[in-house]
């Protein structure tokens, strides 16, 4: 493989310009337009259903889209078949040829391109030693563990060096901790090469964990898209704040503005810190979004910036931190997870003050709410 810098100037950039796909009586993909630069990690990430494979295959040619258009560095491609598009690709299932060795497998890619014998030859030890599998040239794919297996597809999709790589749902055959051994290998791959890559996966963490920016799709409609942080910490609709982890969305009519936060009613009367960004006026009713982590509970007295009282009504152990499921006296619930210390703190039952810092929660107008 070369270098990151001549890697950057082979990719392409990938724009698509309201683009539309039917599938008799179901709309998969609706009236998506999307611009990814060359050399960025975009993940189109949804639920089943929410079109993210069916743009996958329409960027790779495998689905022409009924209206709209798909450029490859600034080429229309709309009609273009895969093959003529060149693209690397990795699917869930690998599809290695099983009688193969793992040489062989990553090689067809540049015997069917009529490569010379040497630079095959170079060119497949280059993209194993890429995936950390130099020495396993031999093997069949049965003699792989899941992980090994993977890593050889990514190597088959790499090796012709494309100008894009395409990932659908490559990792969902693999158990939790191996998923996330690959998901560092996979990142520190796409740095080092520089590929322009577009991954499509349903799991949030993932997504979280590899991307430069996230395509949040909902019905085959783009429901958010931004930075990994600005998804999360930011979202622009119920929908996405629930998908991208668990939250805490409260109806709330702001009441209220301070010098540095704002305060606001829950439908049942509690008063609540809510951030103040000068959008909204007193009177509006707005969602609130608190995330479990962004929680702090004190014993009932403690001096805190301000607090609403609540009552524990489970305490879950999830290893390094404790979930605390609570019932404001209002009869609202939320959700606080907070470092494990060892002896948890609170107990089921335990009454508890509420707060966070009004920095940490995020409105949404109630029109945004779906």
């Amino acid at each position: 493989m070369t270098d990151r810098a001549a890697a950057l100037r082979r990719s392409e950039s990938v724009t698509l310009r309201s683009v539309r796909k039917r599938f008799g009586s179901v709309i998969a993909v609706d009236d998506i337009s999307l611009e990814i630069a060359a050399g960025e990690f975009l993940t189109l990430l949804g639920a089943s259903g929410s079109g993210k494979s069916t743009t996958l295959m329409i960027i790779a040619g495998f689905h022409i889209p009924d209206a709209g258009e798909v450029r490859l560095g600034g080429v229309d491609v709309t009609e273009l078949p895969p093959y003529r598009r060149d693209l690397g690709l990795v699917y869930q299932h690998y599809a290695l040829f099983p009688h193969m060795t793992v040489a062989k497998n990553v090689a067809f890619p540049l015997e069917m391109r009529r490569r010379p014998k040497d630079e095959i030859r170079r060119r497949v030890e280059a993209a194993l030693d890429l995936v950390h599998l130099g020495g396993y040239q031999t093997r069949l794919p049965s003699q792989l563990s899941g992980g090994q297996q993977q890593r050889v597809a990514l190597a088959r999709a790499l090796v012709f060096e494309p100008p894009v790589l395409l990932m659908d749902e490559p990792l969902g055959a693999l158990d939790k901790k191996l998923r996330e051994t690959m998901q560092t290998e996979i990142k520190a791959i796409q740095r080092k090469v520089g590929i322009t890559t577009v991954y499509v996966t349903h799991d949030q963490e993932e997504a979280l964990t590899l991307s430069d920016r996230i395509v949040v799709l909902n019905g085959g409609r783009i429901e958010q898209e931004g930075r990994p942080e600005d998804v999360y910490e930011r979202p622009r609709s119920r929908f996405v704040a629930d998908f991208m982890g668990a939250s805490n969305v409260l109806s709330v009519t702001l009441s209220e503005a301070g010098p540095t936060s704002a305060f606001a009613r829950t439908t049942n009367g509690v008063r609540i810190a809510v951030r103040d960004d000068h959008a909204w006026k007193p009177g509006v009713a707005v969602l609130v979004v608190i995330r479990p982590e962004r929680v702090r509970l004190a014993r009932p007295g403690a001096a805190c910036p301000w607090s609403a009282t609540a009552t524990i009504v489970d305490v879950t152990y999830v290893g390094g931190s404790l979930r605390y499921r609570l019932q404001l006296d209002s009869r609202e619930t939320l959700t606080a997870l907070l470092p494990n210390l060892g002896g948890g703190a609170f107990n089921q039952g335990d009454a508890v003050a509420v707060w966070w810092e009004p920095a940490d929660t995020w409105l949404i107008a109630e029109d945004h709410a779906s």
